[in-house]
């Protein structure tokens, strides 16, 4: 039996002669972000120092964030499994992270405003990964006319509802990286202040994906994140399916020679073709093969992993209708001003009195079914589970857990 060759590309010879040149002459990228450029709402407040530089200290700020603990029992693709071998949202955040930094140190950007945006990302992201954004964007469509999207919450979660005076750069980093809208060119789209950012925002609200497919972000750095998540996913997802057998240990994803097919392959191909048709401008750029064939690996992810029957059905038949009865629940809850319920005692209440930043936030006068997005959002998939089975201890709905030993 042959044994397969593996297809790692290189730098061309031009390129790394020019960065290892750069490097030697401390050159430094006209187009990379500067840490004194920083823009916050409390502009005396996080001030830019050799200690603390501006993006580094919005580094800490998401680090800190209780909600950060909660990536750990997120799902990223496949929910419900007893096993430590597949992705979990808190490793996901990382492998952006870290992808996006080797792209970024090999373009000379600034990798402190890239780590921020890559660990905020998702800060924002339901429990039970996609599946559990569009149910919840369906519950809060249905009764408000606005659209949840995780990226949005996830600016919601650092600048509104936590107050943490983070810089608009790292805002609109985390606004416009959706991974699910690729591109073959990324071209920085200049955002000036709070006010224009905060119209892009509701416009996400009131127009959903139509308003998001529209987002480049207003740095490089941002652009690299963005097109790093969609790196950081593709292949592990593969591997994850194999783990979780979804997909049959014989089944092989069509060839595609330009990216290669292994997760390695996939993250250093696309690091080298966007580093060789980037380096030295101010817009990234993928080649026309390399963004044909990642189309082309998305849309064979969604045919085989993501809307596969052994993906979609426990989401379709029992999580989304688990959706459906906790928001109602809690929607009466809060309308009823039930200070006994679990959503004041565990979210309104710690909002509210325990996190202020810099300025008060009166969380009640927040509309009843933002205040429950907000809830369901933050939640892992074990209490999201535990808290269904508290509020409805006789429902014919239940989860049971793939174990470690299934075979």
């Amino acid at each position: 039996m042959a044994t397969k060759t593996h297809n790692y590309n290189k730098l061309l010879p031009e390129i790394e002669e020019q960065i290892a040149k750069d490097r030697e002459n401390n050159v430094i990228n006209p187009y990379r972000a500067d840490d004194k450029d920083a823009i916050r709402r409390k502009m005396d407040w996080d001030k830019n120092c050799i200690l603390r530089p501006s993006y580094s200290r919005d580094i800490d700020k998401i680090l800190h964030l209780p909600l950060y603990n909660r990536y750990n029992d997120k799902t990223q693709v496949f929910s419900l499994y007893h096993n430590d071998d597949i992705t979990r949202r808190g490793l996901h955040v990382q492998l952006v992270s870290r992808i996006a930094r080797n792209i970024g140190r090999l373009l000379g950007l600034n990798l402190d405003l890239i780590e921020a945006i890559a660990l905020g990302h998702d800060i924002g992201h339901t429990p039970f990964g996609h599946a559990g954004e569009r149910f919840l964007s369906s519950l809060l469509q249905k009764e408000t006319g606005r659209y949840f999207n995780h990226n949005v919450h996830s600016t919601r979660v650092l600048d509104i509802l936590y107050k943490r005076n983070v810089s608009l750069q790292v805002l609109d980093g985390v606004l416009c990286h959706n991974g699910e809208f690729e591109m073959n060119e990324y071209r920085p789209c200049a955002l000036e202040d709070f006010s224009e950012y905060e119209g892009r925002v509701e416009a996400c609200y009131r127009f959903g994906g139509e308003a998001i497919k529209t987002l480049v972000p207003m740095t490089l750095e941002g652009c690299v994140v963005r097109i790093s998540d969609i790196i950081a996913y593709v292949g592990k997802d593969r591997q994850d399916a194999m783990i979780a057998k979804t997909i049959d240990d014989s089944f092989r994803f069509d060839e595609l020679e330009a990216i290669g097919n292994t997760n390695a392959e996939i993250i250093n191909n696309l690091v080298v073709d966007i580093v060789n048709n980037s380096y030295g401008k101010e817009y990234l750029k993928l080649s026309d093969e390399v963004y044909d064939a990642i189309k082309k690996a998305k849309k064979d992810n969604y045919e085989h992993i993501y809307l596969s029957p052994a993906v979609s059905e426990l989401y379709d038949n029992t999580i989304e209708p688990m959706f459906k009865g906790l928001y109602y629940r809690l929607l009466d809850d809060v309308k009823e001003k039930n200070e006994n319920s679990v959503i004041y005692k565990h979210h309104i209440a710690y909002i509210k009195d325990g996190l202020k930043y810099y300025e008060d936030f009166d969380y009640l006068k927040e509309e009843p079914n933002q205040i429950v997005a907000d809830f369901i959002a933050s939640m892992t998939d074990d209490y999201f589970i535990e808290l269904h089975k508290h509020l409805f201890p006789d429902s014919r709905l239940s989860i049971e857990y793939k174990s470690y030993f299934s075979e």
